[in-house]
């Protein structure tokens, strides 16, 4: 009885403490008249990426999230461990936004959300760590090398992922798509070039297909496609 009447007590304590996940939005945009391409260096987070006609600049609004603390013991963590940054090097953006990781210390939960804006004719190269990528109506190329979280691409050129784990699908690309994957289920619909896959587990299914289809390695899970119009090579 006295354990549940001290654990009462410390519940209670945490509750009337009014710890909370403290949040903040920041707002960055840079002219992208002469820019190319946008490369992401992204930690924990999701992330939404998008295309905008007519757009003449890159617009980013970031969701700080910083779980369980206080405003003065969440701004700490921002102040000495946040990088976010958006800035021009030569022909090509590059947009930074992570915490420095602290294993069980300070901010170590702490998150970014992304909303990326971009013109539509831009290239995109992404590095993240974990959370779910949502890139849509990109017509440069677009590159992705991701830890973990589903990934969900529409609308795009060529397209190379490199995935540790988390469910991939690709509808509409319209050059080749190349991918990489450890784990996960992978769906591949529209492309107007070739398909490449090697992966690690989980079902494969890749229809429309305008080129060839190459498995370089389907791993485990059942593979199935439909209306490839190339030639279908599995390696393995």
């Amino acid at each position: 009885m006295r354990g549940f009447i001290v654990m009462a007590m410390f519940t209670a304590s945490l509750a009337s403490a009014g710890w909370t996940d403290y949040e903040e939005i920041r707002d960055l945009d840079l002219d992208a008249s002469d820019i190319s391409r946008l490369s992401i260096d992204a930690g924990a987070g999701s992330m939404d990426v998008k295309g905008v006609d007519g757009l003449d600049k890159i617009v980013v609004k970031a969701t700080i999230v910083v779980p369980d603390k206080d405003k003065e013991d969440a701004l700490r963590v921002i102040e000495k461990d946040m990088t976010l940054t958006l800035e021009k090097k030569g022909s090509e953006a590059k947009l930074d936004a992570r915490f420095d990781s602290h294993l069980f210390g300070r901010g170590s939960d702490a998150y970014i959300v992304l909303e990326v804006s971009v013109p539509k004719g831009m290239s995109i190269g992404i590095d993240d760590g974990s959370g779910s990528i949502d890139i849509k109506d990109i017509e440069g190329d677009v590159s992705i090398d991701d830890g973990s979280g589903s990934i969900e691409v529409e609308n795009v050129a060529k397209l190379v992922i490199d995935d540790g784990s988390g469910s991939i699908t690709v509808v509409n690309a319209s050059g080749d798509v190349s991918i990489i994957d450890g784990s996960g289920s992978i769906t591949i619909s529209h492309v107007g070039g070739s398909v490449s896959i090697d992966d690690g587990s989980g079902g494969i299914k890749v229809s429309d297909v305008e080129n060839d289809l190459v498995i370089i390695d389907g791993g485990s899970g059942g593979l199935t496609f439909s209306d490839v119009r190339g030639t279908v090579d599995q390696e393995t």
